[in-house]
């Protein structure tokens, strides 16, 4: 699993679970959303322990280092012996539970729907 010293780079962010497939991350680096160090990356430019790579899917941005080389996947909870990810916590700007609370107070079970006048008044708190 770790006989190499450097593999593509497709093969390893598909084999750290970057990826769901090897096709997409061959696709990703085809179209220059994938880069190593500071050149864009080929699906077969290798990479090497102490590498960085930056990742980017949709609007996420991934800036990863790699710790090991691996040709095959392995498991989710495997993936940080082979990979540090070097981008800072997301921000949690609520806990879950107000992220879920609702917006104009809580109606009885059974009240049925809100009345029109009800509704309007919930709007106008949503949007401040």
């Amino acid at each position: 699993m770790v006989d190499e010293q450097r593999v593509r780079v497709d093969a390893w962010l598909w084999a750290v679970r970057i990826f769901r497939t090897r096709s997409a991350a061959k696709d990703a680096c085809a179209t220059g959303k994938v880069r190593v160090g500071e050149s864009s990356a080929k699906p077969a430019t290798k990479v090497g322990r102490g590498d960085e790579v930056f990742v980017k899917r949709g609007d996420i941005r991934r800036h990863l280092r790699v710790e090991a080389v691996l040709t095959k996947r392995v498991g989710a909870g495997l993936v940080e012996q082979y990979m540090t990810d070097l981008d800072p916590p997301p921000l949690r700007s609520r806990t879950s539970a107000e992220r879920f609370e609702p917006v104009a107070g809580v109606r009885d079970r059974g009240a049925g729907r809100p009345t029109k006048r009800e509704r309007r008044q919930m709007d106008r708190l949503r949007r401040g």
